[in-house]
């Protein structure tokens, strides 16, 4: 059974993000989400990307060096409905090549400061990943395999697992380059592209697969946008996925700095974990 692990206040938010995306649009074919997507790409070809040729192969090299290294984690989850927004904060150490890191999530509403935000601390050991952190749990940790652990928002890594983003940007295809930009100090070099459906609902669950399903019909297509920032080594520092609904939305940045440095995670003690065959709310994601 899935067990929810804190208020699911997000769960109102996404419905009144997809029902935002279909209002006042049924029956057009061309509503405002799909006008959010083509101001988009205006805003691509006015800042000089490079249409006339695919460098799929820079970006998966990119992201093939950076699964080589490790680095540091500052992921920002902007979700909003039009009228309320919610940001998730995914921040800590990964690292690729040795199957391992250790993140901290939470999630606020940046309208209302003072108020305490949920938390959920993350521990990736080779194949599981473990989450903790909450009250209830009393000290405990559950676990997953990474590999069974499923998405249930838009946008947003099963478990928010760095290494499923990586696996989605090097699926980015007919990118465009940009330009170079400074980025957390470093310079890099910008491309886009848009995601496929088959990309964006990659170890998604099929309830939200169907979601998808349902307002792509009802609008006329989802345009999913995919940026990658490659520094001068080769490695990615910045992807962002990026997902227009009219006055609503979901868009997910993150960076990536620091990278090689040593990274420590150790699984919890065997008495301290509990097994779980899936993990819902809205900070596992």
């Amino acid at each position: 059974m899935q067990r929810p692990l804190v208020p699911l206040v997000p769960l109102v938010v996404a419905a009144a993000l997809l029902c935002a995306g279909c209002s006042g649009e049924s029956g057009s074919g061309s509503g405002s989400g799909s006008g959010a997507a083509r101001g988009a790409g205006k805003d691509a070809k006015a800042s000089g990307a490079d249409s006339k040729a695919d460098h799929g192969a820079a970006v998966r090299a990119a992201v093939a060096a950076t699964e080589r290294s490790s680095a540091r984690i500052d992921e920002r989850i902007e979700i909003g409905d039009g009228t309320t927004n919610y940001v998730i904060s995914v921040k800590g150490d990964f690292d690729w090549a040795g199957d391992k890191g250790r993140l901290a999530v939470d999630l606020r509403n940046p309208a209302v400061p003072g108020k305490t935000s949920p938390r959920m601390d993350e521990i990736f050991a080779g194949d599981t990943a473990y989450f903790g952190g909450f009250a209830e749990m009393e000290g405990s940790w559950g676990s997953i395999r990474r590999d069974e652990a499923e998405a249930h928002y838009a946008l947003r890594a099963p478990m928010n697992d760095p290494e499923h983003v990586l696996r989605q940007v090097a699926q980015m295809r007919r990118i465009s380059k940009v330009g170079e930009e400074t980025v957390n100090g470093v310079r890099a070099v910008h491309y886009r592209s848009t995601l496929t459906e088959k990309t964006v609902t990659l170890r998604m669950a099929k309830d939200m697969k169907a979601k998808i399903a349902t307002i792509r019909k009802q609008i006329g297509g989802l345009t999913v946008y995919a940026d990658a920032w490659i520094d001068r080594n080769g490695r990615i520092v910045r992807p962002r996925l990026d997902l227009p609904l009219a006055a609503a939305g979901v868009k997910a940045t993150m960076d990536l700095t620091d990278h090689g440095k040593p990274v420590r995670a150790k699984a919890p003690a065997p008495d301290e974990i509990v097994p779980m065959p899936q993990v819902g709310g809205p900070l596992p994601g």
